[in-house]
């Protein structure tokens, strides 16, 4: 096992990394022992992990009860949020209870929105089964539930006690989420990281096959640089908008295609080749730096174009409803190079619907 901690101003959390921890007491133990606990999850993950959380937290002599939420990101509701509420009423917790995350990404959103909201605040646990939310979303206390009108829109930031990442979870992924948790892993190297980028280049193949040695480097290095800007940035005024790059026209696409047709990281996919050629459009990031984030993205089985029939004019409603609009300006997450981000307000529409247009069906 390995820890990456989160340290903020006053608090600090562990993130564990390793194989086999959701079975061990021991993971538990200096968080939930003797409490009341609930464990927020879905149907498909319960099936696997719920039973194995369960006996963990019982043989620590843990009260615990759980909610099952309809799985996937249509899902991602405040009717899905009351359900956590009911339950929580229902089995008289408190604000000594801790609530658990037990899923992926769109559990841990809700859940999370929950425990900020229950008793004006509960304690909070990650335990993220797919790789997109053991690398990005389980990590930095962003919450939120979805909106007709647009992604996480309606959240709070609140931080977790601990995130507990049991990479074992990983063996029941099917394929497709794998790679769409592969997005957010080459997010990282593209913003943040550029030897990690060449890492990605040179080690691709083993992630799609789940080698473990090259998952926990990989999960470790994503939350280290997750952990590295939400403790200078917690709530997004500076650094952490970087986090973002793609998102703003991935987003576009998953509100315009009805949430969970593709999958988060499919959209951000394209978002950031998109965004990429964004940068190439305004002079700063080179033909072949594109083209090399556009063959790390296939290799990891990501789409490269965006949905059949969606046009650029159609990004644009989306993406001016964005939360990263300020003062009536659209600002975006681009690239100087592979390794650098940065935010400008500077793009004009013409050019956003250009790069668009580039990696759109013709």
């Amino acid at each position: 096992m390995v820890q990456v901690n989160v340290e903020l101003n006053e608090r600090r959390y562990p993130i564990s990394i390793g194989a086999g921890l959701l079975q061990n007491p021991e993971s538990f133990r200096p968080l939930v022992a003797g409490d009341k606990v609930m464990i927020a999850s879905n149907p498909t993950v319960a099936e696997h992990y719920l039973a194995t959380v369960e006996q963990s937290l019982k043989s620590l002599g843990c009260s615990v009860d759980s909610v099952l939420i309809p799985d996937g990101e249509k899902h991602k509701t405040l009717d899905s949020l009351n359900l956590i509420f009911t339950a929580l009423l229902e089995k008289n917790h408190n604000r000594d209870s801790t609530l658990i995350a037990l899923g992926g990404g769109v559990i841990g959103d809700v859940a999370g929105f929950a425990a900020a909201a229950y008793q004006r605040g509960i304690r909070f646990i990650q335990i993220p089964t797919t790789l997109l939310a053991q690398v990005d979303s389980s990590v930095g206390g962003k919450t939120a539930v979805n909106h007709p009108l647009g992604k996480n829109m309606i959240g709070a930031f609140y931080q977790p006690v601990s995130v507990i990442i049991d990479t074992n979870t990983l063996s029941t992924l099917p394929k497709r989420e794998v790679s769409a948790g592969l997005a957010e892993v080459i997010k990282y190297g593209a913003i943040f990281d550029l030897p990690f980028f060449e890492w990605l280049e040179q080690h691709m193949d083993a992630l799609v096959a789940l080698e473990q040695t090259a998952l926990m480097h990989c999960i470790q290095r994503c939350c280290q640089l997750k952990a590295d800007v939400v403790a200078r940035d917690e709530t997004e005024k500076g650094d952490r908008a970087l986090l973002n790059f793609g998102h703003t026209f991935g987003h576009a696409i998953e509100a315009h295609l009805g949430y969970g047709n593709w999958l988060h990281g499919e959209a951000i996919a394209v978002g950031m080749l998109e965004a990429a050629a964004l940068s190439q459009l305004l002079g700063d990031l080179s033909e072949q730096d594109v083209a090399r984030l556009e063959k790390l993205i296939a290799r990891a089985n990501l789409p490269t174009i965006s949905p059949d029939g969606m046009q650029a004019a159609e990004y644009l409603p989306y993406m001016w409803r964005d939360k990263k609009v300020l003062s009536g300006q659209l600002r975006l997450i681009l690239l100087n190079r592979l390794g650098q981000a940065y935010v400008t307000a500077k793009a004009r529409e013409d050019q956003v619907i250009a790069a668009i247009t580039r990696f759109t069906q013709h």
